[in-house]
């Protein structure tokens, strides 16, 4: 038997994978921001813009944290529903 939450109910790194994904979006466009010089013959950017786009990696990095933090959350939810249940041990 499987334990379906409520779509509604926030589930455990649901937050984790919003804010990669956040993060992961604002890395694509400062690579995208960093890479245009180099095809518009134009100056590069300092830096720190390309320091940036590691942000690409980082946001992948918290996205997976959710996703397994999500999974380990269903796993304890599928392991404490199958398990029987603890009753006081009978009298001799």
């Amino acid at each position: 038997m499987t334990v379906t939450p409520h779509t509604d109910e926030p589930r455990p790194g649901d937050g984790l994978v919003r804010a990669g994904g956040i993060v992961f979006v604002l890395g694509a466009v400062a690579t995208l921001a960093t890479m245009a010089p180099l095809f518009l013959h134009t100056e590069p950017l300092p830096s720190y813009a390309w320091a940036m786009c590691m942000l690409m990696g980082v946001g992948f990095a918290i996205s997976a944290a959710g996703v397994l933090r999500s999974a380990a959350a269903q796993r304890r939810a599928a392991r404490a529903a199958t398990a029987p249940s603890q009753t006081a041990p009978s009298e001799r």
